[in-house]
């Protein structure tokens, strides 16, 4: 009897020594566009997605609703577009428990044209190297919008803010492949590896001339036989010098950001495992 009762009082100060809030992984965050949100089937179609996909409980996951508002605020500049409350679907999950490589899982039958290799080219011009995102829509959609959610999840998730620089340059990316990929009929796959590959080299050069840009991804163009007009070549110049431009506060961003990342699967010294092993060895002890 006398174990029982001690057992009983070692739970219930099991009880008071977790944290409120503990049952949430701050780790574990997602973003619903604003118009997935309002409509709960919609909302359905998309957890759907993201338990199938992830294997997570997503009553263990934080959210947050990007409105058009939000997305209007980064995107409007860069693309000419304004977007309405009942236009947001595209929504994303960020597992940073997933931390070893950025990885990136596209819901393809919904987002039509963003590819998630586009989606990590982004993320890296932005100083984003770790995680997992997945990416879906209740509807088609070309997944232009998810980056503010995406970009808004690693700022929840790590309690650290994306400049608004980086955040346009990554927006900028985004945009300008997709009409790249609309207007001249690229192959995304394609796409992504050429802009990847320019990027690598005006980073290794530190470039930041326009012109020589479009002469390296002129050189890329030729040699991997890839048709793409001179104006979507001027535009993805365009874009590659914005990302180029911003290096100095994507530096301050990964500077800030880089310790909780690498060390995403810390608890502060505190342990479930460890206190309820503590509690057993106790009770046996007595």
């Amino acid at each position: 009897m006398r174990k029982i009762t001690i057992a009983i009082l070692a739970l219930v100060l099991v009880g008071m020594l977790i944290p409120t809030g503990f049952a949430t992984d701050s780790n574990l965050v997602i973003t619903y566009g604003e118009s997935t949100n309002a409509n709960s089937n919609y909302k359905s179609i998309v957890d759907s997605f993201f338990t199938s996909q992830a294997n997570v409980n997503l009553g263990d996951v934080n959210s947050k609703v990007i409105t058009a508002d939000q997305v209007n605020q980064i995107s409007s500049g860069i693309t000419g577009k304004s977007y309405s409350s009942n236009q947001i679907y595209s929504s994303a999950l960020l597992d940073l428990n997933d931390n070893d490589n950025l990885q990136v899982s596209v819901d393809k039958s919904k987002i039509t044209t963003i590819t998630g290799d586009m989606y990590i080219s982004a993320l890296k011009s932005a100083g984003i190297t770790s995680g997992h995102v997945y990416v879906t829509s209740p509807v088609t959609a070309t997944g232009e919008s998810a980056l503010a959610g995406i970009m808004n999840a690693y700022e929840q998730a790590t309690d650290v803010e994306i400049p608004d620089t980086v955040k346009e340059a990554a927006n900028n990316e985004i945009y300008t492949e997709s009409q790249i990929v609309e207007n001249s009929g690229v192959d995304p796959n394609s796409l992504s590896q050429l802009v990847n590959d320019v990027k690598e080299q005006v980073s290794r050069e530190n470039v930041t001339d326009h012109n020589t840009i479009v002469n390296i991804i002129n050189n890329y163009v030729q040699n991997n036989n890839i048709n793409i007009t001179n104006s979507d070549i001027e535009n993805l110049a365009g874009s590659i010098e914005q990302v180029q431009n911003v290096q100095g506060d994507v530096n301050y961003y990964k500077d800030k950001v880089s310790g909780f990342l690498n060390d995403t699967n810390s608890t502060g010294g505190f342990s479930l495992d460890g206190l309820f092993n503590w509690i057993k060895s106790f009770v046996n002890g007595i």
